[in-house]
C-alpha cells in the first residue's frame, strides 16, 4: 500500500472509531431496507449463515440473527463491534453472532466456501482503492460456497457529492473527515467477471440524498 493510501486509511479508521464512541448505536436499531432485501434474498437461496463486512455497531447483522440466520460480523472499529455484542446479548441473539475486529485490505479470516452469503452496505465504497476493492471481492469469492449470493451497495458516480470536497484520486472524495469511493458502472461489471450479475438497482438514502447502487450476485454452481 501506498503512503497516502496508508495515511486516507489510517485517518479513516480513527474517523470511524470516533463516530461511535461519541454516538453509540448512532444507525439506530432498525435495519437498513438494503439489509431487509437481502434476508429475503439469502431465505430465497436457502441460505443459513451470512457474513457481514462493515457491520459498525450492527443493526443489520443483528437483523440477520433475529431472521435466524448465523452471523459473522466483522468491522475495523473494535468500539462499533463492541456495541453490537451488547445488543445481541439484550436481544437475546448472542449465540448467533460472532464478531472480528478486520480491516477488509488484509485477507478475510476465514476458510474456503465457508458460509452461505455476503453483505456489505457501503462498505466497498470506504477509502479503499480500484485494486483493493478488487482483492476483496476476490475474497468473498473464496469465502462463498458454491451457489452463494453477495449483496452489496455503493455510491455511485450519479451522487451529489461526487467529484467535489477533497479529491483522493481514484474516485475518492472526502467530506468532513468521511472518504467515498464512487463506483462507475464498468467498475460494478467487473466485479461481477464470472460471476451471476442478478441485479443493479438504484436508490437513494438520507437527506442529501445519497444515491447508490444496490448489487445482487450469484457465484456459480
Amino acid at each position: 500500500m501506498a503512503a497516502h493510501e496508508q495515511e486516507l486509511a489510517d485517518t479513516q479508521r480513527q474517523h470511524w472509531q470516533d463516530t461511535y464512541t461519541a454516538h453509540p448505536g448512532m444507525y439506530g436499531e432498525l435495519p437498513s431496507t438494503p439489509a431487509v432485501y437481502a434476508a429475503q434474498a439469502f431465505h430465497a437461496a436457502g441460505a443459513k449463515d451470512v457474513l457481514e463486512l462493515g457491520a459498525g455497531h450492527g443493526r443489520d447483522a443483528l437483523y440477520f440473527a433475529r431472521e435466524g440466520f448465523t452471523v459473522q460480523a466483522t468491522d475495523f472499529s473494535p468500539t462499533g463491534l463492541s456495541q453490537l455484542r451488547d445488543a445481541a446479548r439484550d436481544q437475546g441473539v448472542a449465540g448467533r453472532v460472532t464478531t472480528a475486529v478486520h480491516d477488509v485490505r488484509e485477507p478475510l479470516p476465514l476458510t474456503e466456501a465457508s458460509v452461505d452469503a455476503v453483505f456489505a452496505h457501503m462498505l466497498l465504497c470506504m477509502a479503499l482503492s480500484t485494486k483493493e476493492i478488487h482483492a476483496l471481492v476476490g475474497e468473498i469469492r473464496r469465502v462463498l460456497r458454491p451457489g452463494g449470493t453477495f449483496v452489496y451497495t455503493v455510491r455511485h458516480t450519479s451522487d451529489a457529492h461526487y467529484g467535489t470536497g477533497s479529491a483522493h484520486g481514484d474516485d475518492i472524495y472526502e467530506h468532513g473527515g468521511f472518504a467515498v469511493h464512487f463506483f462507475p458502472r464498468d467498475l460494478v461489471d467487473a466485479l461481477a467477471d464470472s460471476w451471476t450479475l442478478n441485479e443493479v438497482h438504484p436508490f437513494e438514502e438520507g437527506d442529501l440524498p445519497r444515491r447508490l447502487w444496490r448489487v445482487t450476485q450469484t457465484l456459480p454452481r
